[in-house]
Parts: structure tokens; sequence; C-alpha cells
């Protein structure tokens, strides 16, 4: 075999004891002169003796050891050195891993624990509650939390969510769960072999939350002045903790008597930071289950009758969160049996809510401007469906670099402006009875992908999976929901006219729901 050991000049530089063997093309000899010199080969020229090299033989050269080639050409541009250096899988701390694998963190079960982990992670999908617990500079006092324990409740729920941001192994909620069982004995139960006994997860939900509420101060939003631009002061808020503003609704309630039409009806306001879903034999869908509630009779002593009497209480929501719990109410009380018995009827819930006609007209009012913005948005994101379809081509990607308007009411922080949510979270429970089964939390990460946080299996699921929670069986069954709010682009190409003939969409009209 004809194989030489040749010398190649190439300006300044000399390549020596390059091996060629001319039995081979001559593109890979100078594929061997591309790795030495950095010249691509279809910009090298070779020359031997005034003779350029062809690409596809050697020609009449004639070779032998020792021989020297003259090379032209010029080498690209060597790559730079990367500004971040690579680092490896095995390289990186947890904090990097959890950043790079974006894999959230789960909760160890420390015994029928489930109800604390699923609650918490519901709690942690909500953006600003996270941020609002990273500014709070409470402590924890394990020894006054009998007395005092919202400071240290509160102060243990930021540390457990800042460790859990830091990492994407499994974090064991320890310090939380034994301040729970010093302040409320009653999640400290255990059963006759020793171990914890299993606690209603909304029972533990309305306990955090009132943590919360005690500590979280309210957030004041920037003062305008006339041109929109912010200013130094901040605008008071009209509510005192920060759970009050982002969770915290209001009814505005009638109360007349049916049998008695001398007697003026009395109105009030009530406070509430849940939704309640009554599930009857009728109740199909989520929506009705909650208008249920908005009208009910109750019996009460009448001043005018000076007697008992049925009153008619009606009631309408008269402010809206930022983000809207509503409690499935799955479970009652069997006496016989002592044990709280589940309801297992399937009830579907929507994937988008609409709360416009469940508000009063004054909230109506207030909301129309931002409805209407909304609609023209979606107008024009089905005329580009529709075009992209007519033409054969795929619906155009929802942008997700972009910039969204507020969705609070300009004098109201962490309210609702529009009416319209989305859902991003679900508390569920697979069994019979609230004390005893599985709860699992589901918390939606982007599009339409979700992760099901079943204590310290975090999995990766999609919508389809949620559209199964709806009940009907032995299978996990939603129990809590968590509607955050819809966010609307800010697109220059959305004004703020409103057509004031269009009719609001109404419950009977369709919805994304829970098949």
């Amino acid at each position: 075999m004809p194989i030489f050991k040749v010398n190649v000049k190439w300006g300044r530089e000399k390549f020596e004891k390059v091996e060629c063997n001319t039995d081979e093309p001559p593109e890979l000899f100078k594929a061997q002169l591309f790795a030495l010199s950095g010249v691509q080969p279809d910009r090298q020229k070779v020359m031997l003796k005034g003779a350029v090299l062809k690409e596809e033989n050697w020609g009449t050269f004639k070779l032998k050891d020792g021989t020297t080639f003259l090379m032209m050409g010029t080498a690209d541009e060597l790559p730079k050195e990367p500004l971040q250096k690579t680092m490896f899988v095995e390289d990186m701390s947890d904090q990097q891993l959890a950043t790079a694998l974006n894999v959230p963190a789960g909760l160890e079960n420390l015994g029928n624990t489930c109800y604390l982990n699923s609650t918490l992670q519901c709690f942690r999908s909500v953006p600003e509650l996270r941020d609002s617990l990273k500014k709070f500079s409470g402590r924890i006092n394990p020894s006054v939390v009998d007395i005092q324990p919202a400071e240290s409740i509160t102060s243990s729920i930021r540390d457990l969510f800042l460790q859990m941001d830091s990492t994407s192994q499994d974090v064991q909620p320890i310090m939380l769960l034994r301040l729970m069982h010093l302040a409320f004995p009653e999640f400290a139960e255990r059963a006759e072999n020793g171990a914890l006994k299993q606690q209603d997860a909304n029972e533990c939900w309305i306990q955090l939350f009132r943590q919360l509420e005690d500590q979280l101060p309210a957030i004041t939003a920037p003062a305008q002045e006339e041109g929109g631009s912010a200013v130094a002061a901040a605008a008071p808020s009209p509510r005192s903790s920060f759970m009050k503003q982002y969770f915290g609704g209001e009814f505005k309630c009638s109360l007349k008597c049916d049998e008695s039409e001398e007697e003026p009806v009395k109105y009030s306001t009530e406070k509430f930071s849940q939704l309640s879903c009554f599930i009857s034999q009728d109740v199909k869908y989520m929506h009705t289950g909650l208008k249920l509630k908005m009208k009910e009779n109750i019996e009460k002593n009448s001043p005018t009758l000076k007697r008992n009497a049925v009153y008619t209480k009606t009631s309408v929501i008269n402010r809206l969160p930022a983000y809207l719990t509503v409690q499935f109410v799955r479970f009652y009380y069997k006496e016989k049996e002592s044990v709280n018995a589940k309801i297992l009827k399937d009830v579907k819930f929507p994937m988008t809510f609409d709360a416009f006609d469940l508000c009063s007209e004054e909230l109506q009012t207030r909301m129309t401007p931002i409805r209407g913005k909304f609609k023209i948005q979606d107008d024009k994101r089905a005329m580009e469906v529709s075009k992209a379809k007519a033409a054969g081509k795929k619906a155009p990607a929802e942008k997700e670099d972009v910039k969204y308007l507020p969705y609070n009411l300009e004098d109201d922080v962490g309210s609702n402006n529009s009416g319209y949510y989305t859902l991003q979270a679900v508390l569920t429970h697979q069994g019979r009875s609230s004390s005893s089964g599985h709860y699992v939390g589901w918390i939606h990460n982007k599009g339409e992908e979700w992760l099901k946080f079943d204590d310290d299996k975090v999995t990766p699921i999609f919508e389809e999976d949620i559209l199964k929670l709806s009940g009907g069986g032995d299978w996990h069954c939603a129990y809590v929901l968590i509607y955050g709010p819809k966010r609307l682009i800010d697109d220059e190409g959305a004004t703020s006219e409103t057509n004031s003939d269009q009719p609001e969409k109404t419950a009977e009209e369709p919805e994304k729901m829970v098949e």
C-alpha cells in the first residue's frame, strides 16, 4: 500500500510527516490538512511543483517520503471560548439541577400527611403568595406556638417554600408539621396502632389560610398622578392583609321575609375566602352547585310577625379576588357510622371559569370594559386560526414573551377586573371518608402541561388527566380548586372601546368543561 510521510508548508507553518495514502481519494488527505490547519477542504489549494492537486485523483503526482506540498487557503476563525463555562449534570448543585431540569420538589409523607403536602403545593402555585412570604421577616418560636401560632407557622411555610425553590430533592416538612401539632392538637391525633390519623385537607387549608391572613400584610398600590405616572405616595388598601386582598371576596346579601310584605328587606355584606359548591341530586356542574348557595331559604324569628317565618336570602358577589377558591362539599357526617362520608357524584368543573353572572350589577358594570378588550383579543385570535386553517397551515403559536395588563381593578389590589379565571390548582381526595384515603395536588405548569404532586412523587401530566378528576367513582375526586386570573395581553391593537350592545356570556353558554 503506497503510504508516504510528507511535509506540508502553509504560510509560516510547516506540518511534518503527514500520512498520505495514494490509494485513497485526495479529499481524505485534505481532511487531515483541515484538522491541522483549520482550512476547509473546499478552500484549500494544494500544490506540488506548480501542479494543483485535484479532488478526484492524484493525477501524475509522484510521491516519496519527505515530499513537501505547498498549501494555500485561509482558516476559519477559531470558535471563541464560551462566556459561561460548560457544566455537567454530575457537577451541579441541587439548586442548579432544579433550575436546569425545571423539576419542582415534592414533599415527603411523614405518616398520613398527604393532606398537608397537597395543600401546601396548591398554595405554592400562587406566585404573589410566594413573593409575599419572601418579604416576611417573622421567626419561628416553638415555645409560644400554642398561644401565638401565626408567626411561627407563617415563618415555617416561608422557609419550606424557599427550601423547595433551591432543590430538586424531596423535602421533609418536619418543622411545619411539629408546629401544626403544637398549635392545633386535633392534627396530632393518633390511631390505635400509634400512627398519625388522616385529616381533612380543607380543614388544614382553612387553618393555614388563617395563619397567613394574620401575618402577611396588605400590599399597597402606587398612587397615580393625573397623567398616569406613579408617585412616591402609596394608595391605601381597603383590606388589612395579603390573603384578604388576593383570596378574599365579598357577598352583597338581601334578606326578605316571604310571609310579610310589610317587613322591609335587609341588606348586608359578607366576606368569603372560599366559594362552596353544594352537591345534590340535580347538580351536575360546578356552576349549578355554586348558585345553590346564592339563593336559599332560612327560618328565623320575624320582628314583624312576632314568630318564626321563612326568609329568602339572596347573595351576589360584590368583590372577586384574583385567586378564587372553590370547595366541593363532598363530605357529610353519618351519625350511625360516626364518620364523614363522601359524595362520589360526578360534578363537572370548567378549565376556564366565568363568574360574571354571579356578580352584582355594580361589579358587572366595572368589569365590562376589560371584558370588551378580552373579546377583541379573542376575536382576533379566532380570525388568525380561521385564516391559517383555510390556507391549510397550522394555527400560529401563542407568543410566550408577552406583557400583560393588570388583572385587578384600579382601586383594589388583588381583585379580579374581568370575572374570567383559568384553573391552576386542584386538590383531590381518593377514598370514601375524609378521615381516610389519600390526597394529591395537581398544579398547572404551562400550556396543557400539569404536574401531579403525589407527596414526593412529581409526575408531568396533561390537561386530559385533569379532566378525569370530576368524580363519579373511586378515582381521585376534585375537592378544592384554585382559579387564577385570566391574563389579558398588552396588545397595542386592543382598544378600550367596547360594544355595549354585545351581550355578556352567561352560564348557559358553553365553557370548556371536564368531560
